[in-house]
């Protein structure tokens, strides 16, 4: 890779000398001499062999390629002062990473509030979220490459954070046979009919949590998947009423009438990976998954300031 000609301290000059409105004003702000930021900027242009300024009176202004490229060199200067920031808030023990593991049950839109709140105090951190299904998330916790999973399994040896229920519906679409039968239904009448379950993502012990036993079963791969294939009219499920509100709502899928089951309220937890102490960036998104999961979802959103 070819090496840049123009450093950054070139392009913060020139910065200065816009944003200033002049080379006295820049030399004043930058602490140098008027000569050495003149030098600057017109070396600046030898190196690149274009013309960024051009005089206007007494006034320097941008040319057109000037403008383009003063433009670009923020973000260029941005990101490296942010670069800097972060080797700085790392040597003080800040994560470059938080890896979150979450079991695809729980709701996106109390993720996205912490997410989104998290940003602003994030100092460059990022977030690799992973998305599994049951025992996956346990698998992963375990494994070490998670940091943070969020579940609605016991995960032994580990104390977790209670966090909020969801509940799942046992549906199916209006015209299936199920509903067909205008009656409350028992687990026999299940049986009979194809039912639509999620596989477990896990590797070593996977579970068929949900399952009923009937010979009829279509397992798939996600949760979106068996919503589709119910309110097509292919077998019954139960799934998270948040995910399936809209489906719901324009009638693609009805609760059936159990006489008992028809609905299940697993308790979710959060989970810290115990092999490893918690980073300022972890616990400052801990506090937050909690804040926005006791929250409710049609409050009105508004992320926390940044902590000073």
């Amino acid at each position: 890779m070819k090496a840049p000609r123009v450093t950054l301290d070139q392009w913060r000059t020139l910065q200065a000398v816009v944003d200033h409105n002049g080379f006295a004003q820049a030399a004043d702000v930058l602490h140098r001499s008027q000569s050495s930021v003149s030098y600057t900027v017109a070396r600046m242009q030898e190196q690149l062999g274009v013309p960024l300024l051009r005089i206007d009176g007494r006034k320097a202004v941008l040319t057109e390629a000037g403008e383009v490229l003063l433009r670009r060199s923020r973000q260029l200067v941005k990101q490296a002062s942010q670069l800097e920031d972060l080797a700085h808030y790392m040597e003080q023990g800040w994560e470059a990473e938080v890896r979150l593991v979450v079991d695809a049950a729980y709701p996106n839109a109390r993720l996205v509030r912490a997410l989104s709140a998290f940003i602003p105090q994030s100092r460059g951190c990022r977030v690799r979220l992973r998305e599994e299904v049951l025992s996956g998330v346990e698998e992963v916790l375990l494994e070490g490459t998670a940091d943070l999973a969020v579940t609605s399994l016991n995960i032994s040896g580990y104390l977790g954070t209670e966090l909020c229920s969801v509940e799942f519906v046992a549906v199916a679409h209006p015209d299936h046979a199920l509903h067909r039968l205008q009656r409350e239904l028992t687990f026999q009448d299940l049986e009979s009919q194809m039912q639509v379950v999620i596989r477990d993502s896990g590797r070593t012990q996977p579970r068929d949590v949900g399952w009923l036993g009937a010979e009829q079963r279509w397992t798939v791969g996600s949760l979106p998947t068996a919503a589709s294939f119910v309110s097509s009219g292919l077998g019954f499920a139960w799934l998270p009423r948040h995910l399936i509100e809209r489906e719901l709502r324009e009638g693609l899928l009805k609760p059936l009438p159990l006489a008992q089951g028809g609905t299940r309220n697993p308790s979710f937890s959060l989970y810290a990976n115990k092999e490893k102490p918690l980073g300022p960036a972890t616990q400052i998104l801990v506090e937050l998954i909690k804040t926005f999961d006791a929250a409710p979802l049609d409050a009105q959103f508004a992320a926390p300031l940044p902590a000073n």
